[in-house]
C-alpha cells in the first residue's frame, strides 16, 4: 500500500472530518441507502463475535463530495446492544458524528482488505472495517474507499 493511501486507510480519527477537510469547501454528504433490520453476512457476525442467526440494524451509505460518493460503508449492530442508541434517528448523517463524540469511545483493530465492498457495485482499491465500542454497545463499521475518491485526491492506483 502506498504511503498515500496508508495514510486514509489506517486513520484511527473520524473519518467524516477528514473526507469534509480533503474536500476544500466542496459540499459533503451522506446519502442513506438502505437502513433496515437483517442478519449480518456471516464475516460480519464473526467479527462481531455473534451467532449467524442472530439479527442486527444494518445501514448503508455514501460519504459523498460534491454529490459524487467518495466512500461506501456499511454498519451492523446487533439488535441486542442498541439500548436506547436510537440509531434508527440518524437519517442522513454520519454515524462517526455520533461515534466520536462518545468520551469513552474504544476502537478495535482495524482489518484491511483490497477486495471490493460486497454490499456495492463501485469499484475502488481499498476498504477497511473495525469494531467500535462504547459502554456495552458495539458496532462494525465497514469503509470501503472508492475511485471517484483516488482520482479526485489523485491517489495513486494502490
Amino acid at each position: 500500500m502506498s504511503p498515500a493511501w496508508w495514510a486514509w486507510v489506517a486513520t484511527r480519527d473520524s473519518l467524516t472530518a477528514r473526507l469534509t477537510e480533503a474536500g476544500n469547501g466542496r459540499p459533503f454528504r451522506v446519502r442513506l441507502l438502505e437502513q433496515r433490520l437483517g442478519r449480518p453476512r456471516p464475516d460480519e457476525a464473526r467479527a462481531m463475535g455473534l451467532p449467524l442467526d442472530r439479527m442486527a440494524w444494518l445501514r448503508e451509505v455514501a460519504l459523498c463530495l460534491d454529490g459524487r460518493p467518495w466512500v461506501v460503508a456499511r454498519s451492523v449492530a446487533p439488535l441486542a446492544q442498541l439500548r436506547g442508541q436510537r440509531l434508527e434517528r440518524l437519517g442522513e448523517r454520519s454515524l462517526g458524528s455520533w461515534l466520536f463524540r462518545q468520551p469513552d469511545l474504544e476502537r478495535g483493530p482495524i482489518e484491511v482488505t483490497a477486495a471490493p465492498a460486497p454490499f456495492h457495485p463501485l469499484p475502488g482499491p481499498w476498504g477497511r472495517r473495525s469494531v467500535f465500542r462504547h459502554r456495552r454497545f458495539a458496532v462494525l463499521v465497514q469503509e470501503f474507499f472508492l475511485d471517484a475518491m483516488a482520482d479526485e485526491l489523485q491517489l495513486p492506483t494502490r
